[in-house]
């Protein structure tokens, strides 16, 4: 055993210190974890939508880069394709009930904003972004967002679906942030 130095303290206090000041620090990365520190937040005035959990099925996939993961039981896809250059759409739907989703580019979301066209627009979140939710002028209900930089998204559904729509939106899943 090695001599304890004069006026120092002893290995074992050494490491009873060390493993007090790892606890310490774990406890402080757990509570910055689960705090939600860094996490973005609504805009002041802006009330996130509570979502209730839909069924899970298969995902109806828009793009090879963005999918649907549910969808109200009976519809099918009926339509769909490329937009050019990277954008895509589809549409399920059966009789008048339909759901329809667009992927498209988009600068920013000041830009992708203005570029849809959203009657009673009101300002909304999905998926942690900003969004706006309203009705579409050709009829049925709308909420468009930013999905990630460069890249807009927006759905559509049929007034007899408009209480689905934000479980809808909710359930959108893409490779990046997912």
């Amino acid at each position: 055993m090695i001599p304890e130095e004069p006026g120092g303290i002893g290995q074992g206090r050494r490491a009873a210190l060390a493993v007090l000041a790892f606890g310490v620090a774990a406890l402080i990365i757990y509570g910055l974890f689960s705090s939600g520190f860094g996490r973005p937040r609504p805009a002041a005035g802006v009330a996130a939508v509570p979502v209730r959990t839909p069924p899970q099925a298969a995902p109806a996939v828009v793009s090879h880069d963005f999918w649907i993961t549910y969808l109200p039981a009976g519809l099918a896809r009926s339509g769909g394709g490329a937009i050019k250059p990277r954008g895509a759409w589809a549409r399920f739907g059966s009789g008048d009930r339909y759901v329809e989703a667009q992927v498209e580019p988009a600068a920013d979301w000041a830009s992708y904003r203005r570029r849809d066209t959203v009657l009673d627009a009101r300002a909304t979140i999905v998926r942690g972004r900003p969004a706006v939710a309203g009705r579409h002028p050709n009829g049925g209900r709308l909420i468009v967002w930013l999905e990630r930089a460069g890249t807009g998204a927006w759905i559509r559904v049929s007034e007899s679906l408009g209480r689905e729509l934000v479980a809808i939106a909710a359930s959108v899943k893409g490779p990046v942030g997912d």
